[in-house]
């Protein structure tokens, strides 16, 4: 049997941010992919991982990050007198918009949009406005919040290709953070999205720079024909989209670089990695470990029914079938069980501020839970354990 990865542990953000510059250096790994749920610190851990960087260079960037942050650098005006001419505004103050005029990214930005979306756009250079169409007839449109991602994210990789291009203006980034480009986005959007940015980080990866050559008199040859010498970005890239994931996971498979599940065991300040390179799909294992664990402890939110069944439907297409109800088809009470997984797991439940299941649903979650477990019998690691119940536990006669 394989031994297990072993699971590492970081009580900060920082420590954290560390690991990931030494896989990328010291490991010699072009890529770091982590998978993490929502709340586990994603954007927070992008943000370290940027300032490690500055710490490092004396107050210079050297990370070009997608993130929550990013999105936050445009504002819309959306003309409250008029109602006609609504636009998005773009805060020039960023180093991310350095040179920006110049770089003539229109083309490249339409591009990437015309694979992802239907509308068009125009940039205002001098305003720092940008307003949206759609035909000939709909201009300045207000777009929606997905439609608005994507376009930032379009513009986003168009500046990534500048930078893998050698321009001057970005030579700073040694390192692209990219954090959930897909919110909103629909499935096919996801595996195209994923298909893209993997693309271009596989370009990056193999990027060259003419040698900088020192001497009292070069030679007419050496002027005009450079020696090309490596000069790779290396890239982290975290979501806690499955398909997303496992998509950029088999496009980067080839290539040398790290997959992690991250997690914060019970909102805590300590932040758990282990190693999926053995194990492509282990967080789904992983969301049931944690499943079986809240059922156990009696922490049981509303939330965790949508949990439930998402991992039910991932079983059931994994064994060829059309609908969840076949992991429990066959079971006692497998009607019950299906009727509530569809009402119950069908609410928009907040994971920040969860509400506590009812003692009835806490009591039918565990029936459908242990009866799934035991129909499958699923190997549940203990990443979720704290070193001191294991201690604790190790010392009980």
């Amino acid at each position: 049997m394989s031994e297990k990865p072993k699971i590492h542990r970081f009580t900060s953000l920082r420590n954290l941010a560390t690991r990931l510059r030494d896989d990328l250096n010291g490991g010699n790994q072009d890529f770091v992919l982590l998978y993490a749920y929502n709340g586990t610190g994603k954007t927070r851990l992008s943000m370290e991982f940027k300032d490690a960087g500055k710490r490092k260079n004396k107050g210079q960037p050297d990370t070009l990050y997608f993130n929550a942050f990013t999105e936050d650098l445009f504002s819309w005006d959306n003309d409250l007198e008029q109602d006609k001419e609504r636009r998005l505004h773009i805060n020039t103050d960023s180093k991310f918009f350095k040179g920006l005029k110049d770089l003539a990214l229109d083309e490249r930005i339409g591009y990437y949009l015309g694979r992802y979306a239907d509308f068009l756009f125009d940039i205002d250079y001098d305003q720092w406005t940008i307003s949206f169409r759609k035909g000939d007839n709909a201009h300045h449109i207000k777009v929606s919040r997905g439609e608005e991602n994507i376009f930032i994210w379009c513009l986003f990789m168009a500046i990534c290709e500048r930078v893998i291009d050698g321009l001057e203006t970005y030579a700073w980034v040694k390192y692209i953070y990219i954090d959930d480009p897909i919110t909103s986005l629909d499935d096919n959007n996801a595996i195209a999205v994923a298909s893209d940015m993997a693309k271009l980080l596989r370009k990056a990866k193999g990027r060259t720079r003419p040698e900088i050559v020192v001497a009292d008199g070069p030679s007419e040859a050496a002027i005009h024909m450079p020696r090309m010498v490596p000069a790779p970005i290396k890239a982290v890239v975290s979501s806690h989209h499955a398909l997303f994931f496992n998509v950029v996971c088999n496009e980067l498979k080839k290539d040398a670089h790290k997959k992690y599940l991250l997690q914060r065991p019970e909102r805590g300040n300590t932040y758990t990695m282990r190693a999926t390179d053995d194990t492509p799909f282990f967080h789904h294992v992983s969301m049931l470990a944690e499943l079986q664990k809240a059922a156990q402890g009696g922490m049981l939110y509303t939330y965790h029914f949508n949990m439930l069944r998402s991992v039910l439907e991932k079983t059931a297409t994994f064994f060829g079938r059309d609908d969840f109800s076949a992991c429990i088809h066959g079971l006692e009470d497998a009607d019950l069980f299906s009727r509530a997984l569809n009402l119950l797991s069908h609410g928009k439940y907040d994971i920040y501020q969860p509400s506590e299941m009812v003692d009835d649903n806490k009591r039918l979650f565990r029936q459908i839970l242990d009866a799934f477990l035991q129909r499958y019998e699923f190997a549940l690691p203990d990443i979720l354990e704290s070193p001191i119940k294991k201690k604790a536990r190790a010392a009980t006669p």
